[in-house]
């Protein structure tokens, strides 16, 4: 059976720090562990080089 209520996993988007609107990934993360915005290195291939990417709305 599913759970009613809020989900514990949400997808998120991920977008570039350096140059945005350039990297987009999508993922996802688990709301009660990961309360804040999620920021991870992800490769950026208009740059070609790994560059900081943060969630998004």
């Amino acid at each position: 059976m599913a759970r009613k209520g809020k989900d514990v996993r949400l997808k998120v988007i991920l977008q570039c720090t350096e140059a945005p609107g350039t990297s987009r990934y999508s993922t996802v993360k688990n709301r009660r562990n990961t309360s804040g915005r999620l920021e991870l290195k992800k490769y950026n291939p208009v740059l070609r080089k790994h560059t900081l990417h943060r969630e998004i709305k």
